[in-house]
Protein backbone atom coordinates (compact mmCIF):
# COMPACT_ATOMS: atom_id res chain seq x y z
CA UNK A 1 0.00 0.00 0.00
CA UNK A 2 1.13 3.91 -0.63
CA UNK A 3 2.64 4.61 2.35
CA UNK A 4 1.15 8.29 2.26
CA UNK A 5 -2.39 6.85 1.62
CA UNK A 6 -1.54 4.44 4.88
CA UNK A 7 -0.42 7.58 6.50
CA UNK A 8 -3.37 9.72 5.48
CA UNK A 9 -5.74 6.82 6.68
CA UNK A 10 -4.44 6.49 10.22
CA UNK A 11 -4.62 10.22 10.89
CA UNK A 12 -7.74 10.32 10.22
CA UNK A 13 -9.18 6.92 12.19
CA UNK A 14 -6.96 9.51 15.09
CA UNK A 15 -10.38 11.58 14.66
CA UNK A 16 -12.24 8.44 15.86
CA UNK A 17 -13.01 8.99 19.63
CA UNK A 18 -13.69 5.89 22.16
CA UNK A 19 -17.18 7.12 23.07
CA UNK A 20 -16.21 5.18 26.51
CA UNK A 21 -12.87 5.86 27.18
CA UNK A 22 -12.70 9.44 25.08
CA UNK A 23 -9.50 8.51 23.50
CA UNK A 24 -8.66 7.79 19.85
CA UNK A 25 -8.95 4.49 18.51
CA UNK A 26 -5.02 4.77 16.80
CA UNK A 27 -3.91 5.51 20.28
CA UNK A 28 -5.66 3.11 22.10
CA UNK A 29 -4.11 0.33 20.23
CA UNK A 30 -7.04 -0.77 18.77
CA UNK A 31 -6.17 -0.96 14.67
CA UNK A 32 -4.02 -3.90 13.67
CA UNK A 33 -3.55 -2.69 10.54
CA UNK A 34 -5.57 -1.23 7.59
CA UNK A 35 -5.50 -2.07 3.54
CA UNK A 36 -6.49 -0.40 0.94
CA UNK A 37 -7.66 -1.83 -2.79
CA UNK A 38 -7.07 -0.17 -5.79
CA UNK A 39 -10.13 0.74 -6.61
CA UNK A 40 -10.66 2.40 -2.98
CA UNK A 41 -12.20 -0.21 -0.67
CA UNK A 42 -10.34 0.03 2.77
CA UNK A 43 -10.57 -2.56 5.07
CA UNK A 44 -9.97 -1.73 8.95
CA UNK A 45 -8.90 -4.92 10.95
CA UNK A 46 -9.17 -4.13 14.65
CA UNK A 47 -9.57 -5.34 17.69
CA UNK A 48 -12.09 -4.01 20.78
CA UNK A 49 -10.73 -3.81 24.62
CA UNK A 50 -13.66 -6.32 25.80
CA UNK A 51 -15.07 -8.70 23.60
CA UNK A 52 -19.26 -8.00 23.13
CA UNK A 53 -18.31 -4.20 23.22
CA UNK A 54 -21.62 -2.91 22.72
CA UNK A 55 -20.18 0.36 20.59
CA UNK A 56 -18.44 -1.61 17.61
CA UNK A 57 -21.96 -0.67 15.25
CA UNK A 58 -20.78 3.12 16.57
CA UNK A 59 -17.28 3.02 15.88
CA UNK A 60 -18.02 1.42 12.66
CA UNK A 61 -20.24 4.54 12.21
CA UNK A 62 -17.22 6.52 13.48
CA UNK A 63 -14.39 4.96 11.52
CA UNK A 64 -16.42 5.25 7.97
CA UNK A 65 -17.81 9.27 8.71
CA UNK A 66 -13.30 9.81 9.41
CA UNK A 67 -12.27 7.82 6.26
CA UNK A 68 -14.94 8.87 3.58
CA UNK A 69 -13.86 12.74 3.47
CA UNK A 70 -10.67 10.65 1.91
CA UNK A 71 -10.82 11.18 -1.87
CA UNK A 72 -9.04 7.49 -1.83
CA UNK A 73 -11.18 6.08 -0.26
CA UNK A 74 -14.60 4.62 -1.43
CA UNK A 75 -15.94 2.14 0.62
CA UNK A 76 -14.61 1.03 4.13
CA UNK A 77 -14.74 -2.45 5.87
CA UNK A 78 -13.80 -3.07 9.53
CA UNK A 79 -13.00 -6.30 10.75
CA UNK A 80 -12.93 -7.36 13.91
CA UNK A 81 -10.17 -9.52 15.33
CA UNK A 82 -9.41 -10.87 18.91
CA UNK A 83 -6.08 -11.94 17.74
CA UNK A 84 -3.68 -10.56 19.04
CA UNK A 85 -5.93 -9.52 22.14
CA UNK A 86 -5.67 -6.39 23.35
CA UNK A 87 -3.55 -5.16 26.02
CA UNK A 88 -2.82 -2.10 27.92
CA UNK A 89 0.53 -1.83 26.61
CA UNK A 90 -0.73 -1.55 23.27
CA UNK A 91 -1.70 2.18 24.13
CA UNK A 92 0.22 4.92 23.09
CA UNK A 93 2.19 6.59 26.05
CA UNK A 94 -0.42 9.64 25.17
CA UNK A 95 -3.49 7.62 25.68
CA UNK A 96 -2.25 6.33 29.18
CA UNK A 97 -1.75 9.68 30.53
CA UNK A 98 -4.70 10.51 29.18
CA UNK A 99 -6.24 7.64 30.59
CA UNK A 100 -3.82 8.26 34.42
CA UNK A 101 -2.10 5.06 34.38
Amino acid sequence: MNQKIEASIMDALTTVIDPELRVDIVNLGLINGVAISASGDVTVNMTLTTMGCPLIGVLEEMIDDALKILPEVKTTKVELTWQPAWEINRMSRYAKMALGL
